[in-house]
């Protein structure tokens, strides 16, 4: 009897630590098993939009093409093109390879290996990588004639990949922490104070050619947050929390509420006020940055990202154009190809055009998975190949005009692989959330979320 109960006594004290241990981290650590009925298919997507970011990469620099065309259209000219964004979400769409067993950890290594090396002698301005570069020779490719230098948010995009990257790494073999080494160097070589321009705000642009005739200050809110994060947590040019209050959050004006379907948003999107923007800007930012129970004196990022999806969702199933094959299974506006170019589709009626971009459903899986796994599983059993091929889901369609082009673009790939592996894993959050420097940054703006420690 008294052995049992030095037992029982013994074993209340593990479970007691255990409980002390997990409390308050539910939101942290939890992981959503994927119903069964849609775990093959939701594997299978993660793992051919995956391959975008390997197969389909530029061969010299190992980052991910700006672009691709299985149907050849416009894209000739650009194969050699790698995107600085779409090239960071890729990095952290290769750590989501690797726990998948999609790939090796080795060759995961060795592919971020040559990618880090390539942006060590890649173009930089004040330490920002452009938005577009030659993957054969690291030179700039001018986005426009004069955004030819450092793109801020691009390279913040990258930054937040290349954090996670880091911390995936950082306590493996020598080789491994050589490599988490490089990528703290270059995370500390970013002069985000530079592109301050000696104001209370951040500028998206400078050129070595034409400085700062962009003129392109960012204010909230749209997709930018991560560059504010990012410039508050650098440990070697970081920004005071008044560039951030007075200069994204515009001294208060960033908040004006508007309710649509019975969600409300707190934050006042740019140009679109009335049902809030393209889904991307509940994505980019938040493929490292995790919203559950992320908060400031502004927004709850978590209810403000589930409501900018929910009006998207409900908009489509509404449908008040009457597109064809809008619906509870098939919704989805967000920037993305259009019918004509390109096109920040989103709900209004003068932003939907018709199109379902199927990175807008399927990167929102942690916000609405019920309506997100649906909206999956009818594309790929019912439309199949018109809209699904080597790398996943193709970029945009619209059954209206019949239009069921064969394309890609890495931005827009690179979140449904991350934020599908957010929803089931919480990986590539736990690891970005974990950088010290990101906690001290958030910590210094105000924020609470799950992740900080004391």
């Amino acid at each position: 009897m008294k052995r049992t109960s030095v037992l029982i006594f013994l074993s209340s004290i593990v479970l007691v630590i255990v409980i002390a241990c997990t409390s308050g981290k539910k939101a942290v650590t939890k992981s959503n098993t994927i119903p069964a009925e849609y775990e093959k298919i939701y594997t299978d997507v993660q793992r051919t939009t995956f391959q975008y970011f390997w197969d389909g990469a530029e061969p010299t620099s190992g980052l991910a093409r700006e672009r691709f065309h299985v149907d050849n259209q416009y894209a000739e000219n650009d194969k050699n093109v790698v995107t600085t964004g779409g090239g960071g979400f890729g990095v952290m769409a290769i750590l989501v390879g690797i726990e998948r067993g999609f790939i090796s950890r080795q060759q995961g290594f060795e592919r971020l290996q040559k990618i880090v090396n390539f942006l060590e002698k890649a173009d930089r301005f004040y330490g920002a990588w452009p938005h577009w570069l030659y993957g054969e020779t690291g030179k700039v490719k001018p986005f426009s004639r004069k955004d030819d230098g450092g793109d801020l948010v691009e390279s913040s995009f990258m930054i937040q990949g290349l954090l996670a990257v880091r911390q995936y790494f950082k306590e493996g073999n020598g080789q491994e922490k050589e490599l988490a080494n490089k990528i703290d160097k270059l995370w500390k070589e970013v002069d985000f104070n530079w592109y301050r321009n000696g104001k209370n705000v951040l500028y998206w642009h400078w050129s070595p050619n034409y400085a700062w005739e962009m003129n392109f200050a960012v204010t909230g809110y749209n997709e930018c947050l991560i560059m504010y994060v990012l410039a508050a947590s650098s440990p070697t040019h970081g920004i005071s929390a008044e560039v951030y209050h007075e200069g994204w959050a515009k001294s208060g004006k960033i908040n004006d509420t508007t309710t649509k379907y019975g969600y409300t948003l707190t934050l006042s999107h740019n140009g679109a006020k009335e049902y809030g923007g393209p889904l991307f800007w509940s994505h980019y930012s938040y493929l490292g940055l995790d919203p559950r129970g992320l908060k400031d004196r502004y927004a709850d990022y978590w209810e403000h990202n589930k409501n900018h999806t929910l009006i998207d969702y409900e908009w489509c199933v509404e449908n008040p154009k009457k597109y064809k094959g809008y619906g509870a299974d098939s919704w989805g506006l967000t920037a993305s190809y259009s019918v004509k170019g390109y096109s920040g589709h989103a709900p209004g009626l003068d932003k939907d055009l018709g199109v379902i971009s199927p990175t807008a459903a399927l990167s929102s899986m942690p916000y609405t998975p019920e309506q997100s796994l649906r909206a999956m599983k009818h594309w790929y059993k019912n439309l199949g190949e018109k809209v699904y091929g080597t790398y996943g889901f193709y970029d945009a369609f619209s059954e209206t005009e019949n239009w069921f082009p064969k394309r890609y673009l890495a931005i827009d790939q690179g979140p449904i692989v991350v934020m599908m592996e957010n929803h089931r894993t919480g990986l590539l959050w736990r690891l970005f959330m974990g950088c010290p420097e990101v906690q001290e940054g958030l910590k210094k703006l105000g924020f609470q979320s799950p992740h900080l420690r004391p």
